[in-house]
């Protein structure tokens, strides 16, 4: 197994902040108080997940990196 070349720069890609939100998502939720949650559908909920998820798909397959000048 081999890293990519710009593995530091990985903060920055949208994938991998998708991921890291999937990943917060089902320890931050209960720690928020009811009113706040109340503000999402519980139907939604597993929707948003499932977005973000494909959003982080999508940001692995998009070329992310800013044009030569």
């Amino acid at each position: 197994m081999k890293l990519v070349e710009d593995w530091k720069q990985a903060w920055r890609w949208f994938s991998i902040q998708a991921l890291a939100l999937v990943a917060l998502l089902p320890v931050v939720w209960p720690q928020l108080p009811p009113q706040v949650t109340a503000w999402v559908p519980e139907e939604w909920r597993p929707w948003i997940v499932v977005l973000i998820a494909v959003g982080g798909i999508a940001g692995r397959l998009i070329d992310q990196n800013k044009a030569a000048a």
